[in-house]
Parts: C-alpha cells; sequence; structure tokens
C-alpha cells in the first residue's frame, strides 16, 4: 500500500511542476502576444496599381533582354574549341596509361 501512496504522491509533485511550467509558458505567450500584435497592418494595393506595378516589371525585363543579345559561335569557332578539347583529354588519357 505505500508503493502505490509513493506513486499518488509522485504524480501529483509532476502535476504541480508541469502547471508551473504551463503557467511560464502561457505567460511568456502572452507577452509576445503583445509585442507582435502592435505591428502596423499591411497596406493593400488596389488591383489597378498591382496591374501597373506589373506591367512596369515587365517592361524593364523587356528592356534588361533586347539590350543584352546572346552570342553566337560560328561553325568553324565551335569545331576549333571542339578539337581542342579532343587534344585535352587525349593528352589525360596517355598520362593515366603512363601511370
Amino acid at each position: 500500500m505505500s508503493n502505490l501512496d509513493g506513486v499518488v504522491q509522485f504524480l501529483k509533485k509532476e502535476q504541480d511542476r508541469l502547471s508551473r511550467e504551463l503557467r511560464g509558458i502561457t505567460a511568456a505567450l502572452a507577452a509576445f502576444g503583445q509585442t507582435y500584435a502592435k505591428a502596423t497592418p499591411r497596406r493593400k494595393l488596389s488591383t489597378s496599381a498591382r496591374a501597373r506595378i506589373a506591367a512596369a516589371q515587365r517592361a524593364r525585363w523587356a528592356k534588361a533582354k533586347k539590350t543584352s543579345p546572346k552570342r553566337v559561335l560560328s561553325a568553324a569557332a565551335r569545331r576549333k574549341i571542339a578539337a581542342a578539347q579532343r587534344a585535352r583529354w587525349a593528352k589525360v588519357k596517355v598520362a593515366k596509361k603512363k601511370s
């Protein structure tokens, strides 16, 4: 019977400890809630304002894409680069066979 009394007493102590911890957490949440509740509300943009902003951004992107054309290599230049790369790999393969 004394063993059961010990278990009940332990459970009561644990309940008290958890209650104190929950009160602390509740107080912390209340403090944070007051801190963040004072934030200014976000302004809402009208649909016409959002459309104007989107159009301006599209115009900026179009201008950026127009002023920087892609560079294209000629077929001869591509052949030279490919040949040089094949020569490099041939050297690597030869060095690998020697070692």
